[in-house]
């Protein structure tokens, strides 16, 4: 139990989403940053001016003794090994999506966040939000029915001209080998990736795109889209993954692909088939309204039921029936809550489960397994074809390339 008021709290990873990220918590004290990039996390470290300020995790959490907290924005690939590193040290942990880089580290991750008792929490910022908590709360009331599809989509991605902001010019591994920025710590940046020389096709934001350092849209938008699915559908794991990609080569996650998860069913649902489209839209309904927008306007998802059809945009933002009238008929009748309401938000709902005063809305061991699931649709997506997953086991039982990328 935390008998301080305030929390000591370090960010790990703050020229990005990082940086955005710890600005919800300043209610809090934030006693250190750490960044590779110091001239990229500038402009996070000019708003704590007393921050203490690392370039190395692993200086920052041998000396900030008094730490209580971090918050870890770094890539992808990097999420795992700082996670671990917290919370052995004892302390609670934020980390933003997806949880990790490959399968092995979320259950890892899982397991020491059972073990060392702290407070953790993903960065899946819709779950703490209403939409979700009433898309939950209808499909438990049975309002569609039984729920046997789902289509979930981003229409993005992150090669031209898809994710204009991050997308890199290079669909494979320049040959170029510039220096590295003034202040640019390279090997603290790969970390415990293969070595390769510094280029700005990795970074800043461009490493989402790479097999080796990001999970491309399916680890981005698909894990904040899929949340409310596999929360509302209790979902577990798949039986089977398979994929068909567009645009795919060794480096770089595909141009486009559709990415097709087969749940078995539970006690109080039917199996559930959930097709991905990465880079795509899903077809429209034939219910859809004419020049209505399906979902949100980059993604969302789409629950099929017996009884109706419920869609909503990226992070659960937005649920609404269709058809319109089909939304108007039901809005007078609709389930009253029974789900807490997160009023304080997803960030601040951390900082007080680690005082003890609240639950964590999505801690690691949920986040867990919904990264596992996104993890295993990039899995399928690399091998360009099916996965047949044993999840007890973690492994797929009919691919051994599959095998290669469940725990590298």
């Amino acid at each position: 139990m935390l008998f301080r008021s305030r929390l000591h709290i370090a960010g790990i990873g703050i020229g990005g989403q990082g940086g955005r990220d710890i600005q919800n918590l300043t209610d809090e004290n934030i006693v250190a940053l750490c960044d590779v990039d110091h001239d990229y996390a500038a402009k996070t470290f000019a708003k704590f001016p007393d921050a203490r300020r690392y370039k190395d995790y692993r200086e920052m959490l041998e000396k900030e003794k008094g730490l209580d907290a971090v918050l870890i924005g770094t890539p992808d690939h990097t999420h795992a090994v700082i996670a671990a590193a917290a919370m052995r040290a004892g302390k609670h942990v934020f980390c933003e999506k997806p949880l990790t880089h490959d399968v092995r580290e979320a259950r890892e991750l899982a397991r020491i966040a059972g073990e060392t008792k702290v407070c953790t929490q993903l960065g899946i910022q819709g779950h703490s939000m209403e939409g979700a908590r009433m898309i939950h709360e209808w499909v438990r009331a049975g309002v569609l029915g039984e729920i046997r599809e789902v289509d979930a989509w981003c229409s993005l991605s992150y090669h031209p001209p898809g994710h204009a902001r991050w997308s890199p010019k290079w669909m494979s591994r320049p040959e170029e080998t510039p220096a590295a920025p003034e202040g640019l710590e390279w090997d603290l940046w790969l970390g415990p990736a293969a070595h390769r020389p510094y280029h700005p096709a990795y970074h800043p934001g461009t490493w989402r795109a790479w097999w080796d350092f990001g999970n491309g849209m399916m680890g981005d938008r698909g894990v904040h889209t899929l949340d409310p699915v596999v929360w509302a559908l209790d979902l577990g794991l798949p039986t089977t993954v398979d994929a068909t990609s567009l645009g795919l080569n060794p480096d770089t996650h595909p141009l486009a692909s559709i990415v097709t998860f087969r749940f078995p069913a539970k006690a109080d649902r039917p199996p559930v088939k959930l097709t991905w489209y990465d880079g795509l839209r899903p077809p429209r309904p034939l219910e859809l309204e004419e020049g209505r927008v399906l979902g949100g306007k980059e993604g969302g998802a789409l629950l099929k039921g017996t009884k109706g059809m419920l869609a909503f945009g990226v992070y659960g933002d937005s649920p609404r029936l269709i058809p319109e009238s089909a939304m108007k008929e039901f809005l007078p009748n609709r389930p009253a809550p029974s789900l807490p309401r997160i009023e304080e938000g997803h960030y601040v709902n951390w900082a007080r489960a680690c005082k003890g005063q609240a639950k964590a809305s999505a801690d690691f061991q949920y986040g867990a397994l919904l990264t596992e699931i996104c993890l295993l649709g990039n899995v399928a997506q690399r091998i360009d074809g099916a996965i047949d997953w044993e999840g007890k086991a973690m492994r797929a039982t009919n691919s051994e390339e599959a095998n290669r990328y469940i725990a590298p």
